[in-house]
């Protein structure tokens, strides 16, 4: 008589990142050889919340052996979220009611999951759904670098991200040479400036311009924004390089005040959740239309085209240093999912991590905001070296413009202003948080 092999499933939600298949290879090869039978679940949480649990594959060494560089995800990917109610009907949780009932048919002994903070999310909740009697592993997977991961260690994605960006901005910043213009180019990061920045500083671009840099928790009004554009092309102008890439996390967009988009952009749509949607605003086209309007109000010509670039990134075959990343979270997850299960953990769940080589485990609620009760973002920490490195070597307005009188003038002659009127119009750009770290 043989015994049933115990069941683990595997699921991916939110958007795609390098490295999703070398953590389904991993995980699937740990998992097999250490006596589990592995289910691939296709479309994230979508089809166990719709109860279709036929929406499912046996996952195999042979089948997941050589993926681990290919981009994409051999699971599929969304971001249909369980933990959401619908007030007013008969069972306003019926979504992970559901969820829970597909598990259980799908006969899962554990559950991994692989997505940023949304997935992380409905995990926890899923597993408090279980009386944490499931164990369920989460593997922190995003571009953009936004979770509070031990040591400061990037999520998986992040530096494939980065490195094709990279490539992409450095390709910009030579056309930009050879064709004397501009470029505005928005990388994706909604509550983070990491991959915007890390972009910019690695390809030498102009400037980046990220969420972090204007005031906490506070709306960031779009003039700024503008004005910060505004005078690096000024400064450029006077240099006699009138020319450049300057790089611009999305994130942006989502801290623009109400007025400021109903002005610019009155028809911009917003989800269920009243969210903006981020790909309707088209943030670098509203921003190159502005500076070209600054530009054409002097009676000056600007040269700018505007970029978006995000998608190109997600589906790229991973980098070595995600796919040896990866393979390492892959195990590690197996084994975090073995400890759950014999009892290991007074937890019955978490997020996996890699510290100093060695396995981390962060329990499920340890990586929360007590406030919300959602997963914490890393944002960039502008008082590092590293941000004020970045800084350092980019073209924009600093204090020593407006105290130097040679430069002044020349920066208020180049914008058709008296200088004492450029410093009123501008301080306000010297004054921000960004800069200040930047000087400290």
């Amino acid at each position: 008589m043989t015994m049933k092999k115990p069941r683990i499933g595997i699921l991916c939600g939110g958007g795609p990142a390098p490295g999703i298949n070398s953590v389904i290879s991993a995980a699937t090869i740990e998992a097999v050889n250490s006596g589990f039978e592995v289910v691939g679940i296709r479309d994230g949480f979508k089809h166990l919340i719709a109860g279709a649990v036929g929406e499912t594959e046996l996952l195999t060494i042979p089948y997941v052996s050589r993926i681990q560089a290919t981009g994409g995800s051999i699971l599929g990917i969304a971001r249909d979220n369980p933990t959401v109610k619908e007030p007013g009907a008969a069972d306003p949780g019926w979504r992970m009611t559901r969820t829970v009932q597909s598990i259980r048919e799908l006969g899962l002994d554990a559950l991994l999951t692989i997505g940023g903070d949304g997935t992380a999310h409905s995990a926890q909740r899923t597993c408090e759904a279980f009386g944490g009697k499931l164990p369920i592993v989460h593997v922190p997977k995003t571009i953009d670098n936004d979770l509070p991961l031990p040591g400061g260690k990037s999520t998986f994605g992040f530096q494939t991200a980065r490195h094709v960006g990279a490539q992409i901005v450095e390709n910009l910043m030579t056309d930009a040479y050879a064709a004397r213009r501009w470029f505005f180019v928005v990388a994706m990061g909604r509550s983070a400036g990491h991959l915007a920045l890390g972009i910019a500083k690695a390809a030498g671009a102009t400037l980046a311009v990220i969420p972090e840099e204007f005031e906490r928790d506070l709306p960031i009004r779009l003039d700024d924004v503008v004005d910060v554009l505004d005078t690096a092309m000024l400064k450029r102008q006077v240099s006699g390089r009138p020319f450049g890439v300057a790089v611009l996390a999305e994130g942006i967009a989502l801290r623009l005040t109400a007025d400021d988009i109903a002005r610019v952009q009155p028809d911009c749509e917003r989800d269920a959740h009243d969210n903006l949607r981020l790909s309707e605003l088209h943030l670098h086209r509203l921003l190159t239309r502005l500076v070209k309007e600054r530009f054409k109000a002097r009676g000056q010509e600007a040269t700018i085209v505007a970029k978006s670039i995000g998608y190109e990134l997600r589906c790229a075959h991973a980098i070595p240093f995600d796919i040896e990343y990866t393979r390492d979270l892959g195990c590690g997850a197996v084994e975090y999912m073995r400890q759950l299960m014999r009892g290991q953990h007074a937890e019955a769940g978490g997020m996996v991590a890699i510290t100093e080589g060695h396995l981390a485990p962060m329990p499920f609620g340890s990586f929360n905001d007590p406030k919300t009760g959602r997963t914490l973002v890393r944002q960039v920490d502008i008082t590092t070296e590293s941000y004020k490195v970045a800084r350092k070597y980019m073209i924009r307005l600093e204090k020593d413009d407006l105290a130097d009188p040679a430069k002044l003038a020349a920066l208020a002659a180049a914008a058709k202003l008296p200088p004492e009127a450029f410093v009123q119009r501008y301080r306000r750009l010297v004054e921000l948080p960004g800069a200040q770290a930047a000087t400290r």
